[in-house]
């Protein structure tokens, strides 16, 4: 089969798939160390980003330098329909990935996957590490990638899936000279040695645990051992980032790991799925955990179960956020007494809602990690209101827009020179 067409193939069916390294969200919603990039000073207090009623979420951006005329639109879709996605960086630059499988033949019966093992719907196609190699580089070579995110199914164990993933990246890196980016996932059963050499060639890591306990697991993906083979390869990559050198990686530098979960296919609960993040933020330096909220696959055990609420997903990331760049802790999140997040407030508000406004924070005097509890305060209004406040006294809600701090609705919740400013309380949310 031609090369194109099978990525034709793989990328029809990963669409199907839950998102892993964007996720459905639009950028200023992803927030992390590239939020405010479009002069955004705090994502996780903004306005809700997802539409309430079914309408379409915004359509992708196109790469830079493109226009939005019908030429570079279709050229845009023809790149789509390969699996090529735009990945937003921390500069607000859009990076073009492939985003591919080396096969989309699976022996495991995850119970929410396209690809799973018995799905007649999946036509399977497989690369070999030479032909996968050969098709990103020369995708690579004529700009129309720069960057690459590889998985695949399990045929023959995770140890032999394993190693052709490892050998792709191997001939990327050493016969064609690619130092660029790649995103490499950890299958299900790979060997410590693997996970090693799996570290040294990538720049990010994936191992999807998928659910936040093991009983959970064991109703979404029956044959994925939660802790032999997906917990410990966490653990193991941390453990080279502490201690082997980081000159072992190809790029002087060890590989970030993320994790993703399915949301709302088990029942599972908001406070659990944060309760395992919090866990692997402190244990195993996770760079970030991706949720993606169930959708029904036809010809799964799960195909008759109802579409988890987007804004769920929304919700998880906000609240994801304020552990690893605000400060926050588990105990500190709004959950209700069944463990969920409230849907229709972003966390950081609702926990400002009940902690700030009989006690709000002084914007001429608060510390840092003060102002972050503010909403509509992020990281860089935070260093704003510093710099700013060592030149004179801040006075106003004018004086906070001036430096560049995104100021709707903050009125509850400080005090400049001493006095809260004037607000109206909203008769409807």
């Amino acid at each position: 089969m031609d090369t194109l067409i099978k990525l034709q193939e793989i990328a029809v069916h990963m669409a199907l798939e839950p998102a892993e390294e964007v996720g459905r969200l639009p950028p200023e919603a992803q927030g992390g160390r590239g939020a405010g990039v479009q002069g955004r000073t705090d994502v996780l207090s903004a306005s809700p980003l997802l539409p309430r009623s079914p309408a379409p979420l915004p359509s992708a951006p196109l790469p830079c330098g493109l226009s939005s005329n019908t030429a570079d639109r279709k050229a845009a879709a023809q790149a789509a329909s390969l699996g090529v996605t735009h990945v937003h960086l921390p500069n607000g630059r859009l990076m073009p990935l492939l985003k591919t499988m080396m096969t989309t033949a699976c022996e495991r019966d995850c119970h929410y996957c396209p690809f799973r093992a018995g799905r007649s719907q999946t036509r399977r196609v497989t690369f070999s590490p030479d032909e996968m190699a050969k098709a990103f580089n020369d995708m690579r070579r004529a700009g129309a990638v720069d960057g690459l995110f590889l998985s695949s199914g399990i045929i023959g164990g995770g140890v032999r899936a394993q190693d052709k993933l490892l050998d792709t990246v191997d001939i990327i890196r050493h016969k064609f000279g690619y130092r660029g980016y790649v995103h490499l996932k950890i299958m299900p059963g790979a060997e410590r040695d693997q996970v090693l050499r799996a570290a040294q060639l990538a720049d990010r890591l994936s191992i999807n645990l998928e659910a936040p306990t093991p009983q959970r697991l064991a109703a979404l993906a029956p044959k994925k051992q939660f802790i032999d083979e997906l917990l410990t390869p966490l653990r193991w990559i941390e453990q080279f980032r502490r201690e082997r050198p980081a000159h072992e990686n190809v790029k002087g530098r060890w590989p970030s790991s993320v994790t993703q979960f399915v949301v709302g296919a088990v029942d599972e609960t908001d406070l659990e799925l944060l309760s395992a993040v919090a866990h692997l933020n402190h244990t195993a330096s996770l760079q970030r955990a991706y949720f993606s909220a169930f959708r029904p696959v036809a010809d799964t055990p799960l195909e008759n179960r109802t579409a988890e609420d987007p804004w769920r997903e929304h919700r998880l990331y906000q609240a994801s956020f304020l552990f690893r760049d605000y400060g926050f802790d588990l105990e500190e999140m709004p959950f209700d007494a069944a463990g969920r997040l409230p849907l229709d407030t972003d966390p950081k508000r609702a926990w400002a809602a009940a902690n700030l406004r009989h006690a709000p924070v002084e914007v001429n005097r608060a510390a840092r990690e003060e102002l972050l509890r503010v909403p509509g305060i992020g990281p860089k209004g935070a260093a704003a209101i510093l710099r700013a406040r060592r030149q004179a006294t801040l006075r106003s809600v004018g004086d906070l827009r001036q430096i560049g701090v995104r100021t709707k609705d903050i009125e509850p919740f400080v005090l400049l020179d001493g006095r809260q400013p004037e607000f109206q309380l909203k008769l409807f949310k």
